[in-house]
């Protein structure tokens, strides 16, 4: 079983380029929507520039590791393919947006992963060491970026809706999960397994719960902020209520009077023994409430 050891590994790691490859390409419908759209519509880009700076922390910690060639190719075509999403989003960006992904960019990008790349050349002793404190940078860094989706799982479940955690890119990021867990544990490497321990978890609660909402009625939060005013009718029975009728006509006959350079009230009008006295929708109109 020793001996077939390099060949799981190797299948492994070759299944979580494949399955990490697709988990890139997920975001191509939203840059599309933006290149048709010519614009961000408040889409963020701090996902990208987190999965760059990732990427870039992953092959630096394959590279002093040197038997991580896997971990090298995969985040290479991450790093590819992020820079092209981060570029797409500075070109149709606002420029206050554009200024805050450069910030960010520079801020984690250049100065932070320079710093990392510092500190570990010039202060740490050996290549053993060096490989500890950037493995254990991967992990803090990977646990952090797996904790992240609990945002996501608060609104489905207080909206109940799924609309913004599509099953597909769950299922891919849960497979993505074991591939590399495997991956990391036949390499005897902790820095890989452990963090997606905690994928792997967090991709099977997102399916648990696509499963549960998917065909559960949304909350609609702008029907309970935004009510619409619909014509109201009152009908009132003269037999039962003659006074009360006729003092009703009375009052909106008076209120007509006063109030028609203002507005034009409606009359009451009788049906039978009835009285039907229609009450007009409010005069003011209702602005829109917007919702996060």
């Amino acid at each position: 079983m020793a001996g077939l050891s390099p060949h799981w590994t190797l299948a492994f790691g070759l299944l979580g380029n494949v399955v990490s490859f697709m988990v890139f390409l997920a975001p191509i419908p939203t840059f599309y929507k933006v290149y048709k759209k010519k614009s961000t519509e408040g889409f963020q880009s701090v996902p990208y520039v987190v999965g760059l700076f990732s990427a870039m922390l992953w092959i630096y910690y394959a590279l002093l590791k040197s038997n991580a060639f896997l971990l090298i190719t995969i985040n290479s075509v991450g790093c590819v393919i992020q820079t092209i999403y981060i570029v797409i989003f500075l070109c149709y960006a606002p420029k206050n947006a554009k200024h805050q992904t450069i910030k960010l960019l520079v801020g984690m990008n250049v100065v932070g992963f320079g710093m990392i790349i510092g500190l570990t050349q010039f202060v740490a002793k050996g290549t053993a060491s060096r490989v500890t404190i950037v493995g254990w940078i991967c992990l803090v860094f990977s646990l952090c970026v797996f904790v992240a989706p609990l945002c996501v799982l608060r609104q489905v479940i207080r909206t109940k809706s799924v609309e913004y955690m599509p099953f597909l890119l769950s299922l891919f990021l849960t497979l993505s999960a074991v591939m590399w867990f495997f991956y990391g544990l036949l390499l005897k490497d902790i820095n890989i397994a452990v963090p997606n321990v905690l994928g792997f978890t967090f991709g099977i609660i997102q399916m648990v719960l696509y499963m549960m909402y998917k065909n559960a009625k949304k909350v609609d939060t702008k029907s309970e902020k935004l009510p619409e005013f619909q014509e109201q009718i009152i009908v009132l029975d003269e037999r039962k209520f003659p006074e009360l009728a006729e003092q009703i006509i009375d009052v909106m006959k008076l209120s007509a009077l006063a109030c028609s350079e203002m507005k034009p009230m409606a009359t009451p009008t009788r049906c039978g023994n009835e009285v039907a006295v229609e009450v007009p929708p409010p005069a003011l109109p209702v602005q829109p409430v917007a919702v996060a």
